[in-house]
C-alpha cells in the first residue's frame, strides 16, 4: 500500500477554464500522452455534459489500453446511466459519482437534510455499481464537511460498494495540517476503511492544493486527483508535476508513483499549446525558470556543485539543461562561465576588466545575451593588440 495512484483530470477538471476547451482529436492525444506518462487513471470527462464530451470519454475508452477511464457524474441515475455508456468500450472504467456533504452545500445548495443526503449518496454508488465494479465516490466539499458525519458517509458509501472515496477539498479552504487531520481521522474511524482508498482531490484558492495533497498521503490516502501545470477551475488544481516529484525526493516518506518523470517537462508543454494555457516562468518544476540561476551568489555556488541550489537534475525531469542567466546581479564566476562557452578563455585580471563594462551594459537591459558577449570580448581582444 506504499504506492500513490496518480488520478489525472486535466481533461475534466483541467479543461473547465475557461478558453481551454479541446476537441475529441486533441482530448484523445493528451490522453495517450498521459497513459505513456504513467498515471493510473484518467477522467476523461463529465459524459451527460455534452454529446462532445461523451463522444471524448467513449474514443477515450475505446483508445487507450493500460490505464483506467473514468467518467464524472451526478448523484443522478441519467448522469450514471450516460457515463456507463460512455465507458463501456474501456478495459477497465470507472464512475466518479458523489455529492455534497457539507452543511453549506446541503442546506444551500440541495435544501436537504443529512440524513437525505446520505440516502443519496449510498443510492448513487449502488447505481453506479450494477454497471462497473470500480466506483469512486466524491463527497463535495469535504473539506468543510463535519468529520464526524463525513466518517458515517464514507462508511455507508464503501458498504455499498464504493472502491474509492475522494475527499475534495473543494474551495481550497483548508489548511495542511487540518486536511490531514482529516484524512487521519476517517482513517481510525471508518470501520471498513480498509476496503477502499481514500483519495485526495485539492483545489488552490489559497495556494495549499499541494500542501494539502501531500498532507493527505501522509495520514493515509493513497490516491492524489491532479492535473498537468495545476490547471483548473478557479485558481487551479494540486499540480502532477509537484507532487510526483516531492514524493520521488522525499523518499523517506515510503511512498512511490509509477510516473516517468523525464516525461513531465514534454507533457507540460503539450498542455499548455494544446490548451492555449501559458505556464508562468516561476512554476516549480516545469516553468521556464525553474533551473535557471540569475544571483551571483547562487551562480558561484551553482558552478562548483549544483545540488548547492538545485534539488533536482533537470533531466531528470525531460527538463532542458540549467542556465547560468547574466543580469546586474550576476558574478564574476558567472560571466567567465558564460565567456567560456563561448569559446573564451580569460584571466583573472581580464574577467575583472570584462565586469566593469558588463554591470554597465547589465544596468540598462534586463539581460545579457551571447552577442552582448561577444562584444565585450572584443575588449580584451582590442587591448591586447594594442
Amino acid at each position: 500500500m506504499n504506492k500513490i495512484h496518480i488520478f489525472d483530470t486535466t481533461l475534466r477538471d483541467g479543461e473547465q477554464v475557461p478558453g481551454c476547451k479541446l476537441n475529441t482529436t486533441e482530448k484523445i492525444e493528451v490522453a495517450l500522452r498521459l497513459e505513456a506518462l504513467g498515471v493510473d487513471i484518467i477522467e476523461a470527462g463529465f459524459p451527460i455534459s455534452s454529446p462532445g464530451d461523451f463522444q471524448s470519454v467513449q474514443q477515450i475508452a475505446a483508445t487507450v489500453k493500460d490505464v483506467t477511464v473514468c467518467g464524472l457524474s451526478r448523484a443522478v441515475l441519467k448522469d450514471i446511466e450516460a457515463a456507463a455508456e460512455a465507458l463501456r468500450p474501456a478495459r477497465r472504467p470507472r464512475i466518479h459519482t458523489g455529492i455534497g456533504t457539507s452543511d453549506s452545500h446541503i442546506r444551500a445548495k440541495f435544501n436537504a437534510t443529512r440524513e437525505e443526503i446520505l440516502e443519496r449518496a449510498v443510492q448513487c454508488v449502488k447505481w453506479a455499481k450494477n454497471f462497473v465494479d470500480d466506483v469512486e465516490f466524491y463527497a463535495e466539499d469535504a473539506g468543510r464537511t463535519d468529520n464526524e458525519y463525513l466518517a458515517r458517509v464514507v462508511e455507508a458509501v464503501i458498504a455499498a460498494g464504493a472502491t474509492v472515496v475522494n475527499i475534495p477539498d473543494t474551495t481550497g479552504y483548508c489548511l495542511p495540517y487540518q486536511y490531514g487531520e482529516k484524512i487521519a481521522f476517517l482513517m481510525n474511524n471508518v470501520p471498513n476503511i480498509d476496503k477502499a482508498i481514500l483519495s485526495c482531490h485539492c483545489h488552490n484558492d489559497l495556494g495549499l492544493a499541494t500542501a494539502n495533497s501531500i498532507a493527505g498521503i501522509m495520514s493515509g490516502a493513497r490516491q492524489i486527483e491532479c492535473t498537468i501545470n495545476g490547471i483548473g477551475e478557479r485558481a487551479g488544481n494540486t499540480s502532477l508535476e509537484e507532487v510526483v516529484m516531492i514524493i520521488n525526493q522525499h523518499q523517506h516518506l515510503g511512498l512511490y508513483t509509477d510516473i516517468d518523470t523525464r516525461q513531465l517537462n514534454p507533457m507540460s508543454r503539450l498542455v499548455s499549446d494544446t490548451m492555449r494555457m501559458p505556464v508562468q516562468p516561476n512554476k516549480a518544476i516545469v516553468g521556464g525558470n525553474a533551473f535557471s540561476h540569475s544571483s551571483g551568489i547562487h551562480q558561484d555556488g551553482f558552478l562548483k556543485d549544483a545540488q548547492t541550489y538545485e534539488i533536482i537534475n533537470p533531466e531528470q525531469v525531460g527538463a532542458d539543461s540549467s542556465k547560468i542567466v547574466l543580469t546586474a546581479r550576476s558574478g564574476r564566476s558567472a560571466l567567465a562561465y558564460r565567456f567560456r562557452k563561448l569559446g573564451h578563455e580569460f584571466n583573472r585580471d581580464e574577467v575583472d576588466q570584462l565586469y566593469a563594462e558588463f554591470l554597465i551594459m547589465a544596468d540598462q537591459k534586463k539581460e545579457i545575451h551571447d552577442e552582448d558577449l561577444q562584444k565585450l570580448a572584443t575588449l580584451v581582444v582590442v587591448s591586447v593588440e594594442r
